[in-house]
């Protein structure tokens, strides 16, 4: 189930249910996620409820945290997205807000198929970049930030490509 309590230009809550079971599908995972895009203020008090952090975030991934058979529904989680630094991340990356919140998407659920950038030595990362093409994203979470930005190459954006494109002409 998508919740969209902040509003995308040029996107309903039917289109990101839609991206929402491509990438389930992309990363194997089975089961529903529960997705709400919000504002900074809402991430900030999760993220400090659960997380002990007093700051806003891009997106948190919070799993059902029981097993196959004990999940009602097949509840694999539910992630909190930040439509205001979405919004902040999309222009400064050159591209819509619509992509910077698939992209975002697309990272919460990776965590919640068992992906942990933070320990996993680039597999995520790797994993993240595939399925970014496969989708047909621009550059990824992990890609802009960390040590995965220097030894993976994330391709042009959708503001380098249209340069290209403009200098060829």
């Amino acid at each position: 189930m998508v919740i969209l309590q902040k509003k995308i230009s040029g996107l309903s809550e039917a289109a990101l249910e839609r991206f929402a079971q491509r990438a389930r599908n992309a990363t194997h995972l089975k089961g529903t996620v529960n997705i709400l895009v919000t504002s900074s203020a809402a991430v900030q008090a999760l993220n400090r409820r659960f997380r002990g952090k007093n700051t806003a975030t891009d997106v948190l991934s919070f799993p059902s945290g029981l097993s196959a058979s004990n999940r009602p529904s097949k509840l694999v989680g539910d992630l909190a997205i930040s439509a205001d630094v979405a919004r902040q991340n999309a222009q400064i990356m050159g591209h819509s807000l619509a992509e910077e919140v698939k992209i975002l998407m697309l990272h919460g659920i990776l965590h919640l198929a068992g992906f942990d950038h933070e320990r996993d030595h680039g597999t995520m990362a790797r994993k993240e970049l595939q399925l970014r093409r496969a989708l047909n994203l621009p550059l990824g979470l992990i890609e802009r930030a960390g040590p995965a930005a220097k030894t993976i190459n994330p391709g042009p954006n959708r503001k380098q490509r249209s340069e290209a494109r403009k200098a060829r002409a």
